[in-house]
């Protein structure tokens, strides 16, 4: 038997553990991404605009149907406009994202009960227009 006493530094890089390990998360990441986006299921008008900033939102969204909801909370119209009067001091800027269904009578009732409690700034969230050339 011979026992080699002669260790020099070995100069290559086995990958094959690095590439499996990459390739296993890009599977847990093609999986789990699609769990992450949240939200209301809304069919949104289109409009030409420019992209919102990523701040904190209060998100007033009215589904097909006429269900209101408040930052994903479902509620009645005057619980939103109790709601909206309790955190109006705090946040005063409201987006609003309507189905395109929705008949306009109903958002403008919407519209009406949060400039009522003391909002002046709403936002209307749209969907871009696609172009195709």
């Amino acid at each position: 038997m011979k026992i080699r006493r002669n260790r020099g530094v070995m100069s290559e890089i086995n990958v094959t553990p690095l590439v499996d390990v990459m390739l296993v998360l890009l599977i847990i990441f093609m999986v789990t991404a699609p769990m992450l986006k949240q939200g209301l299921d809304v069919e949104l008008p289109k409009a030409k605009g420019k992209q919102l900033p990523t701040e904190e939102r209060i998100a007033v969204v009215i589904k097909r149907g006429g269900k209101i909801y408040l930052n994903n909370r479902k509620v009645t119209l005057p619980e939103l406009r109790r709601r909206l009067k309790a955190i109006s001091k705090l946040n005063p800027n409201v987006y609003l994202k309507a189905d395109r269904r929705v008949p306009y009578g109903e958002v403008v009732k919407v519209m009406a009960e949060i400039k009522d409690v003391g909002i002046e700034k709403v936002g209307l969230i749209t969907e871009p227009v696609q172009r195709i050339r």
